[in-house]
């Protein structure tokens, strides 16, 4: 048999995957796999089941959001050869799941665990210290992901992030910076910006270009200029919401690495919890890191 390290966050989302546990744990070891399970106890528990215990086997599988995602894929980034992974998500948007194709439902999920195709995907190395999996950002809107309360998040689902983003605009904050990519930079006040390797964030599809492919050694980037009346902030979350043309406030581009140098300390989110307040911010591109069991992607 197959050994398997099955990571489960039983609070993700609405906890429904505690009803259905028996029975994904059923199917794996029907389908060969002698599966080790392991229910989290703490933020970064993910982190440290799948780095201790998750080297000598076949297979890693996490179920819970995105966050418990890259908490998982975190503790297998310092393997040298990296079990393939299998994901049932389990949280409030699951973006990163829509984007590989994997269902939203838990037993059909697990199915494709089992039956899917592995496929290798790129991994953001953040300020060398820390991975994530989908995207790093910060001001307006990004802020919200980890300000939303859970049981909001839980209750609306991705509307929670917005709701709290609007709130927020009445004390939007700006942060001087200078922006360095592949082939050029720029400098100037920013309101927002993110890195990101997906088609959605926070249920948001229009965010991000739409020739989105994670596995080309490169992010989408986006980034927004401040503001100088009302209007143009008006027009700016009307391209938020409604997938408008882009205005000189907005700008998208994809980079393999990307500098941000700012007056002052940003907060910073990776994966929907926070990565901390820096200065200057390196994000590289882990081309093809970390393979993945991925679902039919739906064309667009």
């Amino acid at each position: 048999m197959e050994s398997m390290l099955f990571i489960v966050n039983p609070r993700s989302g609405k906890a429904r995957i505690k009803y259905q546990l028996l029975e994904i744990v059923d199917l794996f070891i029907k389908h060969g796999f002698d599966v080790r399970l392991h229910i989290t106890q703490e933020q970064a528990d993910a982190t440290k089941a799948a780095g201790e215990k998750g080297e000598q086997m076949d297979m890693i599988v996490c179920s819970g959001g995105d966050g418990t995602l890259s908490e998982t894929i975190s503790g297998m980034m310092h393997m040298e050869n990296p079990p393939v992974l299998g994901y049932i998500p389990a949280g409030s948007t699951n973006d990163f799941a829509a984007s590989l194709g994997i269902p939203s439902q838990a037993g059909k999920a697990a199915l494709n665990v089992v039956t899917g195709v592995p496929r290798s995907i790129d991994i953001g190395y953040f300020c060398r210290e820390r991975t994530f999996v989908y995207v790093a950002g910060f001001g307006v809107f990004t802020e919200v992901s980890y300000m939303t309360p859970q049981e909001k998040k839980n209750l609306l689902g991705h509307q929670a992030y917005m709701l709290e983003g609007v709130k927020s605009l009445a004390n939007i904050k700006s942060y001087r910076m200078r922006v360095e990519a592949d082939n050029f930079c720029m400098e100037g006040d920013f309101i927002f910006g993110m890195v990101t390797n997906t088609i959605s964030v926070g249920g948001f599809k229009g965010l991000v270009t739409q020739d989105v492919a994670l596995d080309d050694g490169v992010f989408e980037v986006l980034m927004i200029r401040t503001p100088r009346t009302a209007l143009e902030l008006t027009n700016i979350v009307s391209y938020m919401i409604l997938k408008e043309e882009q205005s000189e406030y907005v700008h998208k581009f994809k980079t393999s690495k990307l500098k941000i140098l700012a007056e002052e300390e940003v907060d910073w989110v990776l994966d929907g919890e926070f990565g901390g307040a820096k200065r200057e911010v390196e994000i590289e591109n882990l081309t093809k890191r970390i393979k993945i069991v991925a679902g039919p992607v739906k064309k667009r």
